[in-house]
């Protein structure tokens, strides 16, 4: 059974720091591209990062260039996002998602429609 399982959310503050981490199962994990998506209340479904199946190359959106870290294990089936100098508007339900092709990039809202997704975990960025 594929099982997608984030971790690592919980409150921190303003220039603080958090590194969420994304387990995987249940399928062949160095043949999917992996990416962070987050969804914050009133707003849509953003792609944070994403980092390709085989290249390692990494995207980011401009919301968090800079600032955020996306990482594969290949070995341990896992992925990671560092987040640095957090902000107020970084605050979500962050969710890992797996998938193969080009199709499900964006969303209006998360969990999307393509590939295999996590539960989520929150995110907090408060004084």
């Amino acid at each position: 059974q594929v099982q997608l399982v984030e971790s690592g959310g919980g409150l921190v503050q303003p220039e603080g720091s958090l590194r969420l981490s994304c387990a995987a199962s249940g399928f062949t994990f160095s043949n999917y591209a992996m990416g962070w998506y987050r969804q914050a209340p009133g707003k849509e479904c953003e792609l944070v990062a994403r980092i390709l199946a085989h290249t390692y190359t990494t995207y980011y959106a401009n919301s968090v260039k800079g600032r955020f870290t996306m990482s594969r294990d290949n070995a341990n089936n896992t992925v990671h996002l560092q987040m640095n100098s957090l902000k107020p508007e970084d605050t979500a339900v962050y969710y890992c998602n797996a998938k193969q092709g080009l199709l499900g990039t964006y969303y209006i809202t998360c969990p999307g429609q393509y590939g295999y997704w996590g539960q989520g975990t929150v995110v907090t960025v408060s004084p």
